[in-house]
């Protein structure tokens, strides 16, 4: 339902979902791009602790991901507007927690690392679904690739911004001030969020239910029961991409953890600001390409055709996959730690732009799955179901992305810090994701043929249930 020239539009109407989105990407962008410098914090003098840092990170994928089972249900439920002002608070304690961490005391303080983070991940896991469900009745279908482009872009604008403060305050001893900042910020931008974004009715931007939504007296209140989950959730385009989301987040959970390694350890010795700024200089752009330009272009294409939209998820997979191994072969140079924390030396390097096109290339053509996989999910799911498929979704995808970094730290492990060799394994992974995609090129049009059958059908019951009233008053 387009706002009409008197009302807000459904940015104004959701714009802290950005700020929010933002710090909360900043908060795993420290987990994340830190892990060689805490691997440091914890055991000082040591060589970087691949198998135990791939755990804190497993367990934060994997945490989230059961989690977001419950919360799913709680979404569908009650108001998503609360459930979010509630994950906002824990996650900021957690943040929070972790700069009070005692550095030095080795599996002491990799034990408390990694139970604050299990906490933090256990209040991850319904973020994202209450934010695809709230986005179902607020957003227009029309402008769905947009909006999860430009959430994708606030999230990523924040996380290169936070890979600068982290790089930059890590590299001054000053870890501590970046853990709490965040913290505070993130409860901040929550209650931000409860204040300002009003729950909205369920079913508002499906086209079948428009009109009789417009009634302030009728709400669409119809609940999953297990006949219509096993037609709806269980159909065979939903199983498809819940299948997929293991194999390729595999591939996708263990990026960070080859690619920063490789960076930052010999003989390459990038500091983390270095990598940081290298990140941000090339990732912005090509994040920015993909999440606002690419985005925009889905949605002009699939406006008449949705189906075009799993096109382009096939287009990402391979695409991201071929350009994230040739990453590896790019001959950086070898450097002393000085060299490595030397910002003008490393941009002066010929080198530094090649492996930077490619980083650029990579994110833009993988901006393309996450703006066009929620639509898809979007269309063929009832209003009742967004927060529980989302979730289903998210449980099987971090599994697999929790797995990610686990497996990075045993293949590095055991090929001898070799990061060619394993990248290339890593990529086999989304073989099978981009064959199910592929398949469910011809099993979407019937999915999504049942979804509108079904709300038509409702929306009849709603009719009826209007003029009964009428009649009543």
């Amino acid at each position: 339902m387009e706002p009409d020239s008197d009302e807000i539009s459904y940015n104004k109407a959701i714009w802290p979902v950005y700020l929010l989105n933002g710090f909360n990407s900043i908060a795993f962008a420290g987990i994340i791009i830190l892990m060689v410098p805490l691997s440091t914090l914890i055991w000082p003098g040591e060589d970087y602790h691949a198998l135990e840092m791939g755990v804190i990170m497993t367990t934060l994928l994997w945490s989230s991901s059961i989690s977001g089972l419950f919360f799913g249900r709680l979404i569908d439920k009650y108001s998503r507007v609360k459930v979010l002002l509630i994950i906002s608070i824990v996650r900021s304690v957690c943040m929070i927690l972790l700069g009070f961490a005692v550095p030095g005391q080795g599996i002491i303080t990799w034990w408390y690392f990694l139970i604050v983070v299990l906490i933090f991940g256990m209040f991850s896991g319904g973020s994202y679904p209450t934010i695809v469900s709230l986005s179902h009745d607020i957003v227009p279908l029309k402008h769905r690739s947009k909006f999860f482009g430009n959430f994708s872009v606030a999230g990523s604008l924040f996380m290169m911004f936070g890979f600068l403060i982290s790089g930059s305050l890590i590299q001054y001893g000053l870890w501590r001030y970046y853990f709490i900042g965040i913290g505070v910020a993130i409860i901040g931008s929550g209650i931000l969020f409860y204040l300002i974004v009003k729950e909205p009715k369920r079913g508002v931007q499906n086209i079948e239910l428009q009109n009789i939504l417009k009634d302030d007296t009728i709400e669409y209140d119809f609940k999953m029961d297990r006949k219509t989950m096993r037609k709806t959730m269980l159909s065979r385009t939903n199983k498809a991409a819940l299948a997929e989301g293991i194999f390729s987040n595999v591939f996708m959970g263990s990026l960070d953890m080859i690619i920063l390694p490789y960076l930052q350890t010999p003989p390459h010795n990038l500091s983390p600001l270095v990598t940081g700024l290298f990140v941000v200089v090339f990732g912005v752009g090509g994040r920015v390409l993909g999440q606002i330009f690419l985005a925009r272009y889905s949605d002009k294409v699939a406006e008449k055709k949705g189906i075009r939209r799993i096109y382009f998820i096939i287009i990402s997979l391979i695409g991201g996959s071929i350009t994230f191994v040739l990453m590896f072969f790019i001959p950086i140079p070898f450097l002393t730690p000085e060299q490595g924390a030397d910002i003008v030396l490393f941009f002066s390097l010929p080198v530094t732009y090649m492996m930077g096109a490619l980083i650029l290339c990579s994110d833009a053509v993988s901006s393309l799955y996450m703006v066009n996989q929620p639509p898809v999910l979007q269309e063929i799911n009832l209003p009742e179901a967004q927060g529980q498929i989302v979730s289903w979704n998210q449980f099987l995808e971090n599994i697999g992305y929790g797995m990610g970094p686990l497996i990075a730290g045993v293949f590095i492990s055991a090929f001898g810090q070799n990061y060619q060799v394993s990248a290339m394994i890593i990529t086999v992974f989304v073989i099978p994701g981009t064959i199910l995609w592929i398949l469910s090129l011809k099993w979407y049009p019937f999915d999504k043929k049942i979804i509108k059958d079904m709300l038509e059908e409702r929306a009849k019951v709603l009719e009826t249930r209007k003029t009964t009233q009428n009649q009543q008053s």
